[in-house]
């Protein structure tokens, strides 16, 4: 893009109206890229694009709720990285949190020790977290059991099929995200990225839940 922009600056010190006009074009064409480009690698922005532009975020977002957990989505078929089937709906009547996540993602690879910690903290007290990887589960079972070994996870961990992943990401494609469930399949809050605050906002939001 620098290359681009230093083919616009102006052999002479006079700029006609032409001139002016075949810049700003240039400019015109160029200045998407760059915002394609940076809305990729930042947090994603609010569903309401008419809502007045928010002041700069963390890299955590406390997104708003998603719809209830549609009834579609809890029934279908998962499979744990020992090849255990499970589903969605077995955690009802639990608080849990879903963390939709990746073995090459750097912000859900300082996530997920925090996720060790509050499962240490609150599983015995009814909440149950699960990690639903979205690589391909042929290709990345080595690499998801040694990431497991490594990190020591001692949640669930499996895949997220498209039919799980895609609604609860709702067009937000951004990893990782984590959404907050109660105990009668209301997604009560959902995050997305990684801050260092963000355990604190994800253990207050698991206490409410409980009471």
């Amino acid at each position: 893009m620098l290359a681009k922009l230093k083919e616009l600056q102006p052999d002479e010190k006079v700029w006609t109206r032409g001139r002016i006009m075949s810049v700003a074009a240039r400019l015109a064409a160029i200045l998407p890229l760059a915002i394609v480009s940076v809305s990729t690698a930042a947090t994603p922005t609010p569903a309401n694009a008419n809502a007045p532009a928010p002041a700069p975020a963390p890299a955590v977002t406390a997104a708003p709720p998603a719809p209830d957990l549609p009834p579609a989505v809890s029934v279908v078929p998962l499979k744990d990285v020992n090849g255990s089937p499970f589903k969605l709906a077995d955690f009802f009547g639990k608080v849990a949190v879903i963390n939709l996540w990746a073995t090459w993602c750097g912000p859900c690879r300082r996530e997920i020790p925090e996720l060790v910690k509050l499962n240490k903290e609150f599983h015995s007290r009814g909440v149950e977290i699960v990690g639903l990887s979205t690589e391909n589960p042929e290709a990345s079972a080595e690499k998801v059991r040694k990431f497991i070994q490594d990190f020591q996870i001692d949640y669930r961990i499996g895949w997220a099929p498209a039919e799980v992943g895609l609604p609860l990401m709702q067009g937000h494609e951004s990893i990782p995200q984590i959404f907050v469930i109660s105990r009668d399949g209301r997604i009560l809050q959902r995050f997305i990225g990684y801050s260092a605050a963000y355990s604190t906002q994800l253990k207050q939001v698991l206490e409410d839940a409980l009471k």
